[in-house]
């Protein structure tokens, strides 16, 4: 059994990763086929959020100096936030850049090679298509889709292209959690048993932003370009800026939190999607008009899909009135467990003398190891930003020098974002979600899911 696990997920590794490479194509030659070795790679910026304002940005000031990357425009549909974001950039970046309306505008500028996306949940997928489309190298926030149509459709697109996409998944940039990866992949963990993953906050101004809510008027934005392909329903400033609480242009909290450790779960064992997923939940607490859960449990069932016999459960419970936000990630085995929050792993748990004696078993108990710090690769400006995407940025940066595949690249979107929509359906249904592997789309009730 032990050997058919590592086989596993040797295979599933390895076809994954060939499946990328192969993908590739001309993009893995030098760089310098494209831009001179020596010149400044030009980044536009679509999407002026707090996400891209208090964390993406630092984190791109870290390094952008060092590799010769800069900033030189941005687009936004608020013309208030656009000029908000110029003026930010622009004392940071220490020049004047170009102030877009919309990414018709941002693409028709010649002096334009990547982009990062920081836009609303719901458009990721559509603004990663049309950037590669139009021959930019794309730094994306998660989640990557929150429908299948999107999923595979931005998954075609990237594959089609000669770019480099960097996912915003970026524990994938995190040193304990790749030797994490490395100790179950090399076998030394053993089976996984169960994984109980868990985000809890108490927030309830989390997602909402009713000072701009105030502000936004809709003759100074695009409200249809906004939608894009989502049904059309009246303008609605909440909707536009609290996005998160609004389904179907977030799923909330699958897309928001379970598709950062949701994904730890495909890169550490190789499988690239549930088998099926259950969900319950409601508006318990935080009744002001939103669409998106405040509490969800949703459980999931992993395991080869040709053997039934073989897998294990995943538990994500997440609420919203209690909590301090200290994401739990532990992976459970006969011989202990794998904790992400203290970055160990112990026997805690494992099978001991005395309950292994009682079945004439023999004592399983792993060692106590301690896994690297998440910190340990950062660069040096002291900008304020977190340690794993600074990182995870660096990669991006760096990959499209190189043109090596980087640490999450558009496969990890598109399984993340597998799991989110399984969660999603199972949520909205009250039924179980499974995948269709031919179709590749989520079934419910033997139908295809959709919004």
């Amino acid at each position: 059994m032990e050997t058919n696990r590592r086989d596993f997920i040797k295979t599933a590794s390895i076809a994954a990763a060939g499946t990328y490479l192969g993908t590739m194509g001309t993009s893995a030659k030098s760089y310098a086929n494209i831009i001179g070795a020596n010149d400044r790679v030009r980044v536009g910026v679509v999407g002026f959020s707090d996400r891209f304002r208090d964390t993406l940005f630092p984190c791109f000031l870290n390094h952008n100096k060092e590799l010769n990357f800069d900033v030189v425009a941005l687009s936004d549909l608020w013309s208030y936030r656009r000029e908000l974001g110029k003026d930010h950039i622009q004392k940071k970046i220490g020049h004047d850049i170009k102030a877009c309306r919309n990414n018709d505008e941002l693409y028709n500028l010649k002096d334009l090679d990547a982009v990062i996306i920081s836009t609303p949940d719901f458009s990721h997928a559509l603004h990663t298509i049309e950037a590669v489309k139009n021959k930019k190298d794309v730094y994306c926030e998660k989640p990557f889709a929150e429908t299948m149509e999107d999923n595979r459709a931005a998954l075609k697109a990237v594959r089609e292209s000669k770019q480099i996409l960097q996912i915003g998944s970026q524990r994938r940039s995190g040193q304990n959690y790749k030797a994490a990866a490395e100790f179950i992949q090399q076998g030394k963990f053993g089976d996984i048993t169960m994984v109980e993953l868990s985000w809890n906050v108490n927030q309830p101004g989390r997602w909402r932003k009713p000072d701009l809510v105030a502000k936004l008027k809709e003759e100074d934005t695009d409200w249809k370009r906004f939608l894009l392909n989502r049904p059309y329903e009246p303008f609605n400033p909440r909707i536009y800026l609290e996005y998160r609480l609004f389904w179907p242009y977030s799923s909330g909290m699958p897309g928001q939190w379970m598709s950062h450790q949701i994904d730890t779960v495909h890169w550490f064992t190789g499988l690239p999607h549930p088998r099926s997923v259950t969900a319950n939940g409601g508006i318990y607490k935080w009744k002001d008009g939103r669409r998106n859960w405040d509490t969800t449990t949703a459980v999931f069932d992993y395991g080869p899909l040709d053997d039934p016999s073989r897998g294990f459960q995943v538990v994500f419970s997440s609420r919203m009135h209690n909590g301090e936000e200290n994401p739990a990630e532990i992976y459970y085995a006969n011989g202990g467990e794998l904790n992400l929050i203290t970055n160990t792993v112990s026997p805690k748990g494992g099978l001991n003398q005395k309950a292994a004696a009682a079945m004439d078993m023999q004592v399983n108990l792993l060692p106590d190891v301690k896994l690297p710090n998440a910190a340990s690769v950062v660069a040096s400006a002291n900008t304020g930003a977190d340690p794993l995407s600074s990182n995870h940025m660096r990669n991006w940066m760096e990959c499209i020098l190189s043109r090596k595949v980087p640490n999450a690249p558009v496969e990890v979107g598109y399984c993340h974002s597998i799991a989110n929509i399984m969660t999603n359906a199972a949520a909205r249904t009250g039924s179980k979600a499974t995948f269709d592997e031919k179709k590749q789309e989520v079934m419910v009730d033997g139908k295809i899911f959709t919004y």
